[in-house]
Formats: structure tokens, sequence, C-alpha cells
């Protein structure tokens, strides 16, 4: 299965083939995949504290090289990481016999799955995915028919304003270099209240929205109330 864009797939090959090209990067600490690690504890502590991994299954749409799905996996969850990237399965899967840390990868579209495996995960996570794909209602309507009723879902995206272009791409991508040039495109941002409203028309109540700002002192990120630029949402699936 190659990493090119098919009529049935919503994806853009050019993404694609960007986070091919980098692939084998995923796991370095100092690359274009640094801003993941350091943000991951957040992510990690953010989706814990609502959903108490433990013992529960989880998907982790767009999971890339597994930096998620494995602290989540350490956390007792059963994970299944979902991407069509093959280049970067192929670095989680490799990763994860280094680590000892079991995840079940599948390169599959996620709209796909959903069709075949509905009401089959207690928790979906969905971080830094929407951004770079054609369609993210149709990944949004996928998520919602992958989890249980009561089941949690999280997504993380960024917003769409003035602060949102200056921050994510002028200043991380161009002044400060915390991400490659090209990493995103402005036009694809997501207002919360556009991705609340996609979530909601399937079944997804909103239960809490964190914004995650960077501290250009101590180079390092933390959670905050202000969504303007970089956002988490947690949501849960109605029960009916």
């Amino acid at each position: 299965m190659n990493e090119s864009l098919t009529p049935s797939r919503n994806a853009d090959d050019a993404e694609l083939a960007k986070f091919a090209d980098m692939a084998h990067k995923w796991w370095d600490k100092d690359s274009e995949f640094k801003p993941l690690h350091e943000i991951n504890p957040l992510r990690l502590g953010f989706i814990d504290g609502h959903a108490a991994l433990s013992g529960k299954t989880v998907l982790d749409v767009g999971c890339g090289g597994g930096i998620l799905s494995e602290a989540m996996a350490q956390c007792g969850a059963t994970v299944t990481g979902l991407d069509l990237a093959e280049k970067s399965l192929k670095v989680a899967k490799l990763h994860g016999l280094e680590s000892g840390v079991q995840v079940d990868y599948h390169c599959l579209p996620v709209e796909e799955l959903a069709a075949n495996q509905p009401a089959s995960f207690d928790v979906v996570t969905c971080m830094e995915m929407l951004e770079h794909v054609p369609e993210p209602s149709s990944v949004v309507a996928a998520v919602a028919q992958l989890v249980k009723p009561g089941g949690w879902v999280f997504f993380s995206t960024i917003n769409r304003n003035p602060k949102a272009y200056l921050h994510a791409v002028v200043g991380a991508e161009y002044v400060l270099g915390l991400l490659a040039r090209g990493t995103h495109e402005y036009s694809k941002f997501i207002k919360p209240s556009e991705l609340a409203r996609m979530a909601r028309n399937n079944g997804l109540d909103m239960v809490e929205l964190k914004g995650m700002g960077y501290d250009l002192i101590a180079k390092s990120y933390y959670l905050n109330d202000d969504a303007t630029v970089n956002y988490l949402l947690a949501c849960r699936k109605r029960l009916a």
C-alpha cells in the first residue's frame, strides 16, 4: 500500500509525502518533531485526566510515529494506531520493538475502519491531524462512529485567526524554527466553534476546551484557557 492519494482516501498526497520524507526523524527529540515530544506529556495528562486510560481500548487516529500511542499504552491502555503514511508506521513499529511497548498499528483510512468496526473503542484520539486533511468533517464523523456510547474523543488542532497565523506559521516555522517550513497551511486551520459543531452534529458533546501556550523564556509548553492558537478539545459520545 503506497502513500499516494487515492479517490477513496480523505488525504492529501503532498501532506503524506511531507511526513514520509521526515519519517525517520519521528523519535529524534531534536528534530522537527521536537514540539510533539515536548507537548506529549500535556496531551497525555489531558486525555488520562478525563478518560482514565488504564484498561481502556484506545484508537489513535493519525498516530504518525507512535509518540502518543506508546505513551497511552504505557498508561495501561490497549492501543491501536492508525495512519496513512506507511513510512511513519514502519518507524512506529520499529520503535515499539525497541521500547517493548505494544501498539497495534494499521495503515488504512479512519472512515474505512469506522464502517467495519463501529462502536469498538472506549477512547479515540485525533491529535494534530485535522489541519492536514481535505475533509476534517469526515474524520470527525468517523471517530464519532468508532467510539462507544459514553466513550471519549479527543482532538487537538490549530485555531484560524491572525494570531494563530503569526504564532503557528510565522513564529513557529520561520522565526523560531520549532517546525519545518511548510508544515501548516493557514486555510486548513479550524476554529473551536467549527470543530465543536462538527462534533455535536455527530453525537459528541464538548466537555472541555483548553489552549496550549509556549513560554519563550522557559522554552516550554503549558495548558491554559486561551484557545486562540493551539487547542485541545475533549468530547463525550452521547448515550442515545
